[in-house]
């Protein structure tokens, strides 16, 4: 079963037309690249998937459910979107532990995400520390933490310098491998 599906999705903002008529199916398990030219409709089509913002016109479906009821899947999907927003003066694990108590998952999830995005060993330092890249990892991290089937990941790399760009990208590859659908 496809993981998303659109038909004929569009969005225009007024005069704007942001997706044109958008018709994809995108398989489970493995990395999905979302790929053109800022302005393209890539965090568009995101908004429109994570019930942010409503299609102007067409459908969609997020793991088998319609997008006008996002409480069906939301649970299942993990998301970062732009730049991750953490407490500076907070360190890793806390703010990592604070969003698990607001979904009541237990220490034990904070402990293998920090493991999975490589911050364990930085995990008690201020997140105002962080480099752009760890914080990028913190995101991702954070995102991780229901233990998603979906994870979906605006611009993940998007200000990092070439080696953290090869870490994070070796990072979602090997999401992709253990069974999960990173888009």
């Amino acid at each position: 079963m496809p993981v998303v599906t659109t038909q004929a999705l569009t969005r225009r903002f007024g005069s704007i037309t942001a997706l044109d008529a958008l018709t994809l199916e995108l398989p489970s398990s493995g990395v999905i690249g979302l790929v053109g030219p800022n302005g393209s409709g890539k965090s568009t089509l995101i908004r429109i998937l994570l019930g942010l913002i409503r299609p102007t016109s067409g459908r969609a479906t997020v793991l088998g459910a319609p997008i006008t009821d996002p409480r069906a899947y939301a649970s299942r999907v993990g998301v970062m979107i732009e730049s991750p927003a953490f407490l500076g003066g907070l360190s890793a694990r806390a703010n990592l532990s604070s969003l698990a108590q607001l979904r009541n998952l237990g220490s034990a999830r904070v402990d293998a995400v920090l493991r999975q995005v490589g911050l364990d060993g930085r995990d008690r330092e201020p997140v105002k520390r962080f480099s752009l890249g760890m914080k990028q990892r913190l995101g991702i991290a954070a995102a991780l933490l229901s233990e998603p089937e979906v994870l979906i990941l605006d611009e993940p790399t998007n200000g990092l310098d070439p080696a953290g760009i090869v870490e994070i990208r070796e990072l979602l590859r090997n999401l992709g491998r253990s069974g999960r659908t990173v888009i």
